[in-house]
């Protein structure tokens, strides 16, 4: 987590070992000595801007910890964090509620970082309405909001093989990014105790991808998820943002969202 009292060294070591690469390794691939590298480390050298630069690559660091480098090298930030409201980001703002919108009748939302919902298009409101109203007040996590008890958890048929797919994905990101706050959220709904069920474990029903399925009344909606994001981001919030859409896995759940049912 980024501190005021990191070093150029303590972010360098850091990733290292995030990305299991030694000195000599990421040298190597950032075309220096390991003899400057070192120095770098240890606070014998004072890099410039650019050598950091050329350091985050082969790291793949985050754009909040290239920011947390220069920030240890003295230099001022590069990438700007600003909020999704703010006029530079219109259109990225005005393109995240087209596809939102687009996507209707099938579910798709828009998360931070850290999962907490930005933006949701009228499909997802849908699904909701057997949720405690505590876990849809702002600021609004999806993932809490997936697997609590008083959320969609009772409604989701293959919630062991979901659980586990969202924790999955919850422990790489945490790996990706650095970020101690979704290691906390993972230990967190990993603590979450699942209800035991007599159903017998089902078979993938796509054969591709592990779906999401849930029950809503009598009727079963069977889900593919997909992940979009803003490739070429220089702003960290951009960056940061992932929409979440969900397609029909089967005619059945595309005929019952299609009626609106």
């Amino acid at each position: 987590m980024t501190t005021t009292s990191d070093t150029v060294g303590d972010v360098l070591r850091d990733w290292r070992r995030r990305r299991r690469l030694s000195q000599m390794a990421l040298a190597g691939e950032a075309d220096i000595s390991t003899r400057h590298l070192s120095f770098v480390e240890s606070g014998r050298a004072a890099p410039s801007r650019e050598m950091l630069m050329r350091l985050a690559e082969p790291l793949a660091l985050p754009l909040r910890e290239r920011n947390r480098l220069l920030l240890a090298g003295g230099y001022a930030p590069l990438y700007p964090e600003r909020g999704l409201d703010a006029p530079d980001l219109a259109a990225a703002r005005e393109a995240v509620e087209a596809i939102l919108a687009a996507h209707d009748p099938y579910p798709a939302l828009a998360v931070d970082r850290h999962w907490t919902l930005v933006a949701a298009n009228r499909a997802v409101n849908g699904l909701l309405a057997d949720v405690a109203p505590h876990l849809l007040e702002p600021p609004v996590n999806v993932l809490r909001l997936s697997l609590s008890s008083e959320g969609l958890a009772p409604s989701i048929v293959n919630l062991a093989e979901w659980r586990q797919h969202l924790l999955e994905r919850l422990r790489h990101d945490a790996a990706s990014s650095g970020d101690g706050r979704l290691i906390e959220l993972h230990d967190e709904l990993r603590a979450i105790p699942v209800a035991s069920s007599k159903r017998p474990p089902q078979r993938n029903a796509t054969g591709i991808a592990v779906p999401l399925v849930l029950r809503r009344g009598d009727t079963t909606l069977s889900f593919l998820s997909t992940t979009t994001v803003f490739g070429t981001a220089t702003d960290v919030t951009l960056a940061e943002l992932t929409l979440e859409a969900f397609l029909p896995a089967d005619p059945a759940t595309r005929e019952a969202l299609a009626g609106g049912r």
